[in-house]
């Protein structure tokens, strides 16, 4: 058992409750499968911390601040493991999923990778990959956003990874194993009894072949990197020579390829989704969007935005995080108990699963008024200063916080203020926005209708 030091201090009193709805054998892992957000959103109505099962085993959800920061705070008591094991067969023992030693180790070597002064330089390409897509687009063309913002994350991420090292085929090729390998990991986490993905299946077959080809793709790219002993100024050059600050120990090929393959994930991913769930909000609300297109052009002018523009799109920061309140990328996570403790005043066993959702503390009323509006305002001035302390949680929190958080608001901002001074994009009439919970949360199929605002 903890001691009463590493428990949640007992400031009020944490009300715990019971996940209703449990079906024999499955429990909730069916309510998980066939409508997760809904459910999840439906939990905090009982209690602080609430129980659920999934399959045989029991679970606990998290739905307080306070007691999921405490969670993420505490890797030790609270490791990661659940869904961080089946993700190791894409991201191997990276940083996002490493353990103890591991993960102190990486974050240490990898920090300076992110540092403020390198994020200019990795996203300067940014800007010309963005206008390099949008100078295709043509006015009343429609444009399926979602399909669009993966594909040119993806090509921002490998040129933030590789520099000008690799060709447009091959980052296509990589999209192509990585949607399927991300889909794959999904389908295998949700499962509660694992049997599926034993089977000698078509997708079963499709799955292990992207896995292993992208892998291939990104060890090519580090052999031939290794051999030229060139720096780049990119992410991957940064990677090969960043060493321990204490030892001077670096990180092995394989350790370096786990990094990049996650890096891929998350900066293509979880930032494509959050550009498709900004540009779909701003259409849906042309007043939204008539005041972000003000604050750039009067930011810019005729020109095209630039890294030193984006401390003056306040207006246009906050249109991003209430997207990122409303569609969480990483929506669900969990932690497994190391050893007996407690959490809410209520006993968690070794080995228990404990849930936290994005999702469901941002859905959740008495944390942000009418939860379900699109509002901008509510991180603006005063107002900003009400939501609660932990509230707002897109990159987790502790020392196990996305490393690349800053780079990837850096990069949100950057895109969106690129294409919303050239166009204004409207949803098709007839479409729906149905936000996909897979490994991340995506928009699905997003038609929008281009109308330029300013030739290029």
């Amino acid at each position: 058992m903890t001691t009463a030091k590493e428990s949640v201090k007992q400031e009020r009193s944490w009300s715990f409750g019971t996940a209703p709805g449990a079906v024999p054998l499955l429990g909730h892992a069916l309510a998980l499968w066939r409508r997760p957000l809904d459910f999840l959103a439906s939990l905090p109505a009982h209690g602080d911390l609430v129980e659920i099962r999934l399959g045989p085993s029991r679970a606990y959800l998290a739905c307080h601040p306070e007691l999921v920061h405490h969670v993420l705070v505490n890797p030790r008591v609270f490791d990661k493991g659940g869904v961080f094991d089946k993700a190791r067969q894409l991201l191997g023992n990276s940083l996002s999923v490493s353990r103890g030693d591991d993960h102190r180790f990486q974050r240490r070597v990898i920090q300076p990778a992110f540092h403020a002064t390198k994020i200019a330089d990795y996203t300067a390409a940014v800007g010309d990959d963005t206008r390099a897509a949008i100078d295709a687009w043509r006015p009343g063309q429609t444009q399926d956003i979602g399909e669009a913002m993966h594909a040119l994350l993806m090509r921002v991420a490998a040129r933030t990874l590789f520099s000008t090292s690799v060709d447009t085929a091959t980052i296509e090729e990589a999209r192509q194993c990585l949607l399927t390998v991300s889909e794959g990991i999904y389908k295998r986490t949700v499962a509660p009894l694992g049997l599926k993905e034993k089977l000698p299946t078509a997708e079963n077959r499709r799955y292990a072949w992207s896995n292993t080809r992208l892998r291939e793709i990104v060890e090519t790219m580090i052999s031939e990197r290794r051999r030229s002993d060139e720096d780049h100024g990119d992410l991957l050059s940064t990677l090969l020579r960043a060493e321990h600050p204490e030892s001077g120990q670096r990180l092995t090929d394989e350790e370096v390829l786990d990094q990049v393959v996650t890096f891929l994930v998350a900066g293509s991913e979880t930032t494509a989704s959050t550009l498709a769930f900004v540009f779909h909000l701003m259409g849906a609300h042309p007043e939204v969007e008539e005041r972000v297109h003000a604050e750039i052009d009067a930011a810019v002018g005729d020109r095209s935005p630039v890294f030193d523009d984006l401390p003056k799109l306040e207006y246009t920061r906050a249109v991003i995080t209430e997207a990122l309140r409303l569609y969480p990328p990483s929506w669900m996570s969990m932690r497994v108990a190391s050893a007996d403790t407690e959490l809410g005043g209520h006993p968690i066993p070794s080995g228990a699963m404990v849930v936290y959702s994005a999702w469901a503390m941002h859905h959740n009323p008495e944390l942000f008024p009418e939860p379900e509006k699109f509002d901008p305002g509510r991180w603006l001035d005063e107002r900003a200063k009400n939501v609660p302390r932990g509230a707002l949680l897109p990159f987790g929190a502790g020392s196990h916080k996305c490393i690349g958080d800053v780079l990837a608001l850096t990069e949100t901002a950057l895109i969106v203020a690129t294409i919303a001074s050239r166009w204004r994009l409207r949803p098709v009439p007839g479409s729906t926005l149905k936000p996909q919970p897979k490994a991340t949360l995506e928009a699905g199929t997003l038609p929008m209708r281009c109308e330029q605002r300013r030739p290029s």
